[in-house]
């Protein structure tokens, strides 16, 4: 019997395809669609600009954002159809300890204690994978002018981050993909290697790993 998929989270480093996979996942499984909103964070451009100078307002406006997002997940009718999102809250904290000076993670740690809202654990957490040279790749391509001024060394820390999280990460069953070879944001039939995979998951941690053709 297949498990039922009330809440699935797409997660992994910048540049790696979450929101495109997250929207395919949510149309075949005819989900209702949760998505970060960087486009709507007025500091994200001035942090890539300079990072220690926004680097605070950048995290507590995407914790704030969050927030609102999963209270309204968890208001919703959880009987509806799965809920796909393209990010776990618990990627704020991430962000926040690879981003900022210990007084500032001081000052967002309360911040983050007094107003995070305990959310929903997803039934299924798939997180991609690909290299920092990889992911500048695909930056470049997608073309969004504030992002190419993302360095390497940032993506790295950042993927190195992901790397600890969910080297440790419990809550849900894990999917871990790797990218580096594997288009599951365009190809057809990887999509559908990768949907198989979904749907026939059984708990604990898998790794899809396809080999270059």
């Amino acid at each position: 019997m297949k498990r039922r998929l009330d809440y699935v989270a797409v997660e992994g480093p910048i540049g790696v395809g979450k929101t495109t996979l997250a929207r395919r996942l949510a149309e075949a499984l005819k989900s209702d669609l949760l998505l970060e909103l960087p486009h709507e964070n007025p500091f994200l451009p001035q942090f890539y600009a300079n990072p220690r100078g926004a680097a605070l307002a950048t995290q507590l406006h995407f914790l704030f954002q969050r927030a609102r997002q999963i209270q309204g997940l968890r208001q919703s009718d959880m009987f509806r159809p799965t809920h796909v999102a393209d990010f776990l809250m618990e990627k704020d904290l991430l962000f926040a300890r690879a981003t900022l000076t210990d007084d500032e993670l001081d000052l967002y740690h309360q911040v983050y204690n007094h107003m995070t809202l305990a959310s929903p654990v997803p039934d299924l957490v798939i997180y991609l994978q690909a290299p920092p040279e990889v992911l500048m790749r695909r930056i470049y391509e997608r073309g969004i002018d504030y992002e190419r001024r993302i360095d390497e060394a940032y993506l790295r820390r950042i993927s190195d981050a992901y790397v600890q999280f969910f080297y440790q990460y419990e809550s849900s069953p894990l999917l871990i993909v790797n990218t580096q070879d594997f288009d599951i944001t365009d190809g057809e039939e990887n999509f559908e290697l990768l949907l198989e995979y979904v749907r026939e998951l059984r708990p604990g941690r898998h790794y899809l790993n396809p080999q270059p053709a």
